[in-house]
């Protein structure tokens, strides 16, 4: 058994069981001839890998703040009352499990959850109990599951809509001729693409590093571990277009020479497996995928998909790369870049979803047509997820360049107060900036839009993101681990009315320790949130310390802290006397 395989096979026993048992940890610790303590620590790394016994249908309720602000709390006491379980423990209840978990992609339906990786979304409690009793009488869970369509809410005119146009496959792979990968790299660096999953790096140098490399063995990965809360557009595109992703990767393959790829899913989208596995099938029978490609001598590319098993920090490229080798998913020191030494020490290239459909789309369509639409720096279109306090919630493909306003106005919101760009790691901003717009040049934006009304509560907003990345940091560096546990913590002192200026200043002091000594994006960006809103909502914190009593406000008095106790000793000294 390779290294490579261990996800693989803890799903196998995870599915088998409901959980992984002792017995499996040593057969597979022998195989690999590694301790169990190593498999163990693999296996503690992702929160839907469970070693003890669950019961038949184990129910994950997303705990995101739009889930909260859509009644969570009433959804959440529905579900322990119909099964008579606990959230997140372990009841020994052989028809259910209960746990919490985060964003799973149907913030546009919330509130939602996965019932064995089916999802059931627009939860009631009376929802609830009818699917509880559904289960109980043993119906199947795929007849009762809801399929969660990605509602494309807007696109721009026909002869700009680039993503969500008609498509029909092979038509970029069309463009591909022998030797002639130097004329498709430069017509995807003419187009300006950048990777869309928010680093924005240049797509073209990327891929240009990986055919330059003299590695002889070179890896094409799709990041399809879309686990930012809030965004749901990549899913959109796996779910109408998957045909779209799976072109740009052969592109991609073709021009740096890879022979091997990896769609790395993400287990909250299990449900879409079968889809992507069908059309691998549909390319692999025309020809577009396997030996001799389009007729091509050598021209061999495959592609393999690997499930994910929950764990947010995995969405960065060299965590991503380790969870795939089979390890923890914990970011790589960046000594090198993956191109350099990636999936196994070989060159590889790591791109998200939307960036591989957009290559397909730039071959397609050709990048003089691409760079009619846009800003001068943003190129085309970009897909946005929108939900919160929205009429119209759901997918929204725009032009570069459309202000906040505009897609205020276009998905109807009531009331908008404070904008979340790019989920929890991304910019807050507040009524005043709803003129910037969506590009490289102003607002930067990794793919999703958060809406919330001025009746909806900041800190309990900023609870649940701080919570969020507790709970996801990985650990493996003091900034980020300890970091976010102090930040958690200041928000919950603002909530009960017993912070300080100093916490305020303290905020903002641990946002640029982890910023700038954290080992990888989660604990370089977990802060920004907080330490923008701290300063763009200065005089809603300002009154939340204004309003503190006065002895919250009063430097900590180790003398008069100590004063009982020095009382007391002093006193039976005194009578030993």
């Amino acid at each position: 058994m390779k290294r490579t395989r261990l996800l693989s096979r803890l799903w196998e026993f995870q599915n088998k069981y409901g959980y992984i048992p002792n017995n499996a940890i040593s057969e597979i610790a022998q195989k690999l001839r590694v301790s169990k303590i190593e498999i163990e620590g693999v296996i503690s790394f992702y929160h839907f890998f469970h070693r003890k016994p669950t019961g038949k249908y184990i129910i994950y309720l997303n705990n995101s703040i739009i889930s909260e602000f859509n009644g969570f709390a009433d959804i959440k006491a529905a579900f322990e009352k119909e099964t008579g379980c606990t959230f997140n423990s372990y009841d020994n209840n052989p028809l259910f499990s209960l746990f919490e978990t985060s964003c799973i992609g149907l913030s546009d339906q919330e509130p939602a959850a996965l019932i064995n990786f089916y999802p059931f979304t627009h939860l009631t409690p009376e929802k609830v109990k009818s699917i509880i009793e559904k289960l109980r009488n043993y119906e199947a869970i795929e007849s009762i599951a809801n399929n969660p369509t990605c509602k494309i809410q807007y696109t721009p005119t026909e002869e700009k809509t680039i993503f969500f146009r008609n498509y029909t496959i092979g038509n970029s792979l069309k463009k591909i001729k022998p030797n002639n990968q130097n004329k498709l790299l430069a017509n995807i660096e003419k187009a300006k693409l950048e990777g869309r999953g928010g680093a924005f790096f240049s797509t073209a140098a990327k891929w240009n590093a990986c055919k330059a490399s003299k590695n002889t063995k070179k890896y094409i990965i799709c990041n399809a571990d879309e686990g930012e809360p809030g965004t749901f557009k990549d899913k959109a595109l796996l779910n109408n277009y998957p045909g779209l992703v799976i072109e740009g990767m052969i592109i991609a393959a073709f021009i740096t020479g890879s022979k091997n790829g990896f769609i790395y899913l993400r287990a909250e989208y299990k449900y879409l497996l079968k889809k992507l596995e069908n059309t691998i099938n549909e390319f692999t029978e025309k020809g577009f995928l396997g030996k001799n490609i389009l007729g091509i001598d050598a021209f061999n590319f495959k592609i393999k998909i690997e499930l994910g098993a929950g764990a947010y920090v995995c969405g960065a490229e060299t965590a991503l790369i380790e969870s795939l080798e089979g390890f923890r998913g914990e970011p790589r020191i960046r000594k090198y870049f993956p191109t350099e030494n990636g999936y196994l020490g070989h060159s590889t290239v790591v791109n998200n979803v939307e960036t591989f459909a957009m290559a397909s789309r730039i071959i397609e369509l050709g990048p003089n047509f691409i760079n009619t639409i846009g800003t001068k720096q943003s190129k085309g279109t970009k897909i946005i997820s929108i939900a919160g306090d929205v009429a119209k919630p759901g997918i929204y493909e725009i032009e570069w360049g459309t202000s906040i306003q505009q897609l205020l106005h276009l998905s109807q919101a009531t009331a908008p107060h404070y904008i979340q760009i790019s989920g929890p790691s991304g910019e807050c901003i507040n009524n005043s900036e709803f003129h910037r717009k969506i590009c490289e040049e102003d607002l930067i934006c990794g793919g999703s839009i958060m809406v919330f009304n001025k009746f909806r509560s900041i800190i309990q907003i900023l609870e649940n993101f701080t919570k969020f990345f507790k709970i996801e940091s990985c650990g493996a560096c003091t900034p980020c681990r300890a970091g976010n546990q102090i930040l958690h913590e200041k928000i919950l002192k603002i909530k009960r009315g017993i912070c300080t200026s100093k916490d305020l200043e303290e905020i903002k002091q641990w946002g640029k320790i982890m910023q700038y000594s954290s080992r990888c994006g989660l604990g370089q960006y977990a802060a920004n949130t907080l330490m923008m809103a701290v300063d763009k909502f200065n005089d809603y914190f300002n009154l939340k310390v204004e309003t503190c009593t006065d002895n919250c406000n009063v430097e900590f008095d180790m003398q008069n802290a100590v004063y009982d106790y020095d009382l007391i000793i002093n006193t039976q000294a005194n009578n030993l006397q």
